[in-house]
């Protein structure tokens, strides 16, 4: 998400707070405020953010990942959920596309690679653009 920010103009990068910045996302995206005002988080931090806040901050829509549909999207960046076949575990952020092959921004790599090329192989949801 805060790679998707930048990308869309709404950052500064690099990024000297990268870390400071994808925690206070985080708790943007999936926090709420107590009866006095500070942040309570039920979703917790080691699962990452979930997909439905992730549709709801980019004002899209949470689909199973199907590769047409992604590269369809393009040029608009498109997060994907990777993961085992048991649990989603990382997300990376489609931004173009070689021969067919979708191209990520990796945040685990800090560059920009084919997505085959990511550990995590099952390929679990993309939040496209409504």
């Amino acid at each position: 998400m805060v790679a998707q920010a930048v990308l869309a103009g709404s950052g500064a990068g690099p990024w000297p707070r990268f870390e400071e910045d994808v925690l206070a996302m985080h708790r943007r995206l999936t926090g709420v405020r107590d009866r006095h005002g500070r942040w309570q988080v039920p979703w917790p931090r080691m699962f990452g953010t979930p997909p439905w806040a992730v549709a709801r901050e980019l004002g899209g829509s949470v689909h199973r990942y199907r590769q047409a549909e992604v590269l369809a999207a393009l040029p608009t960046p498109v997060p994907v959920f990777l993961g085992t076949r048991w649990l989603p575990r990382h997300v990376v952020l489609v931004l173009d596309e070689r021969d067919g092959e979708p191209l990520v921004y990796n945040p685990a790599l800090g560059a920009v690679v084919p997505l085959s090329s990511s550990r995590w192989k099952r390929r679990w949801w993309a939040v496209l653009p409504r």
